[in-house]
């Protein structure tokens, strides 16, 4: 018995890309300035990370990688030791 072909898969050359948020109103979507805003699906603080509803995933130092694969630098904002005052 061919073993190889009894673990072969079906793939498609289509996939089905379900929204994954569900619920009204709906989150914002990745593309949003406000996509932080969206809902929790999963958060891993152990990990340093969460999934949001719209599919971003947040990192702990606010980097974020968004579901088509671009990365958002980390944004934290600064401390007031780094903070410059006007003379």
């Amino acid at each position: 018995m061919n073993t190889a072909s009894s673990r072969r898969t079906h793939t498609t050359s289509q996939r089905k890309n379900l929204p994954m948020c569900q619920h009204q109103p709906a989150c914002p979507t990745a593309d949003s300035a406000d996509r932080e805003a969206a809902r929790l699906v999963a958060h891993h603080p152990e990990q340093g990370w969460s999934l949001l509803c719209n599919g971003v995933l947040l990192f702990e130092d606010t980097g974020e990688l968004l579901p088509d694969g671009q990365i958002i630098a980390p944004h934290r904002p600064l401390s007031t030791t780094q903070v410059m005052t006007a003379a």
